[in-house]
């Protein structure tokens, strides 16, 4: 589902549409005290030039500055309260304050990495800074601000520190916080000073808590995930941190072949690496993609490999009826489009008016004239519609599990009890939407999640309930080490082990 998040329907909050509560203290004070008291007993050593402590390295950031503007900074302050506070997915509220603040694209890539890079390493942070506080601050703003600049003191390498703190400091001033300055001061310059002496959770005395803590992931789905996939593979998926975020791209098929792209590619300013999918490159160094002539000419997509993947699972072939349940914002139903060279019909439902929008964009931008839109609840029948279609791609609403380095906001927000009202939303889709494949068509299932309730237990449970189905083994365009992977009931990709997004993929052909 990664092309449907963030905002999937009611009546369940899932990571898509839950809502998190701002924080809430029962002190008087705005403010937490620095625990000075505590102070690290001796400055850290200065790392070796290049070495990366924790995370993920910031490598176009200059050395003098940590690179922000003031308004830069203010960005993404805006970013994490409107997550924090209000409740906003950090991709949607990210793009609409990027587009209203009119910063340079260094600064747009830099408000990026400091907004995801604190998000995905929220809980190790606040384990940090909670140490650092006789009375750890929750004042929304304040906190805010000392995360984003401990996520830039403790994660990334040339970001000086003395740069972070300064700037912090400016940003609270700026925001008519003064009195909190000093306070905020304190904290982040123990934590400048103290960093290589944090005494971190230990594997060896409580793997949940380590997990917990050093993978930033709440302790539920720590426990949900050992159950699920055994204590060393969990580590894993918990611990796993991609240490470059690509693009990945791929041609329209309409308008360009693989090897043709390949020499487009070639001529541009970007590194460029041929990725598992097929027709899927990686890009590495390009800003404002979508800004490229001839991605606006239609000549290339963006698309996760696995959304990709999804997509290619479904086999079409030239003159087919498709339904693309679940569509917004469109990567698999263009996929399907093009495939099929512009013929048959392609039906992109998506429940949500203002996503469909996006279906129309990109319809427009691809020439997709084969694309039809409706704004449409997938889970209501079409009695017209019963056993007409040669396909269904049913991207279905999920947890979003897998594709946390997208979306590191998701894990902060889903609860434990809203997975089963996601699994019953996709059992109500699935057993529509299977109505329309005729005999002898094809009905694929997927998800971006990794929870098996979600996955292979919800297909398990199709089949058993429908025997006019059964499990295809996954085309052979699929990369071999994949197609190896596939259970007994569909494909689980995990990004520690596949290197692509967490996924699952399950292909069925109607044979009755």
């Amino acid at each position: 589902m990664t092309e449907k998040r963030p905002e999937t329907k009611k009546p369940f909050r899932s990571a898509q549409s839950g809502e998190k509560k701002p924080f809430r203290s029962n002190d008087k004070k705005p403010f937490g005290k620095p625990a000075c008291d505590r102070k690290f007993s001796k400055p850290a050593p200065k790392k070796p030039e290049g070495e990366r402590l924790f995370g993920r390295s910031a490598k176009d950031a200059p050395q003098e500055s940590t690179g922000l503007t003031m308004n830069a900074r203010r960005v993404a302050l805006d970013v994490l309260c409107d997550v924090h506070q209000n409740g906003a997915f950090a991709a949607l509220s990210l793009d609409e304050k990027l587009r209203a603040s009119k910063l340079s694209p260094q600064d747009r890539s830099l408000v990026t990495n400091i907004v995801y890079g604190t998000l995905e390493n929220e809980l190790r942070i606040d384990y940090a800074l909670d140490k650092l506080m006789d009375h750890p601050t929750h004042q929304p703003s304040q906190r805010d601000i000392l995360r984003m600049s401990a996520y830039q003191i403790l994660f990334l390498d040339r970001v000086p520190d003395s740069a972070a703190v300064n700037e912090a400091v400016k940003l609270v001033k700026a925001m008519n916080m003064e009195a909190a300055s000093g306070f905020v001061n304190a904290v982040l310059r123990n934590l400048s000073r103290g960093k290589e002496e944090i005494e971190w959770p230990r594997k060896e005395d409580d793997l949940r808590t380590y997990l917990s803590i050093m993978g930033s992931m709440p302790m539920w789905l720590v426990d949900r995930l050992i159950a699920d996939y055994g204590a060393e593979e969990a580590e894993r998926v918990i611990l796993y941190r991609e240490t470059e975020h690509p693009i990945v791209v791929r041609p329209n098929f309409n308008k360009i072949s693989d090897e043709e792209f390949e020499k487009l590619l070639a001529k541009k300013e970007w590194r460029v690496e041929r990725g598992i999918a097929p027709h899927a490159w990686m890009v590495y160094g390009a800003q404002e993609i979508t800004f490229d002539p001839d991605y606006k000419a239609g000549l290339f997509s963006i698309q996760g490999q696995s959304s990709m993947l999804a997509a290619e699972a479904v086999q079409v072939k030239n003159g087919m009826k498709v339904l693309d349940a679940c569509a917004a914002p469109g990567g698999k139903s263009a996929y399907l489009c093009e495939k099929m060279q512009l013929t048959g019909r392609v039906f992109s439902w998506e429940l949500h008016e203002k996503r469909a929008l996006l279906l129309e964009g990109v319809k427009r931008r691809l020439g997709l004239d084969n694309m039809r839109i409706s704004v449409r609840d997938a889970g209501d029948f079409r009695e017209d519609m019963e056993g007409t279609l040669d396909a269904v791609l049913l991207d279905a609403p999920c947890a979003g599990l897998g594709v946390l380095a997208q979306k590191p906001d998701v894990k902060l927000r889903l609860k434990a009890e809203d997975v089963p009202a996601i699994v019953e939303s996709q059992k109500r889709i699935l057993e529509t939407v299977c109505r329309y494949v005729k005999k002898g068509g094809t009905l694929v299932y997927s998800t971006c999640s990794i929870l098996p309730e979600e996955n292979a237990q919800q297909v398990q449970a199709f089949l058993e309930r429908h025997p006019e189905y059964e499990l295809q083994t996954l085309p052979a365009s699929f990369p071999e080490d994949l197609r190896k992977q596939q259970g007994a009931y569909g494909l689980q990709l995990l990004g520690c082990r596949d290197g692509v997004e967490g996924f699952f993929i399950a292909r069925m052909r109607r044979v009755r």
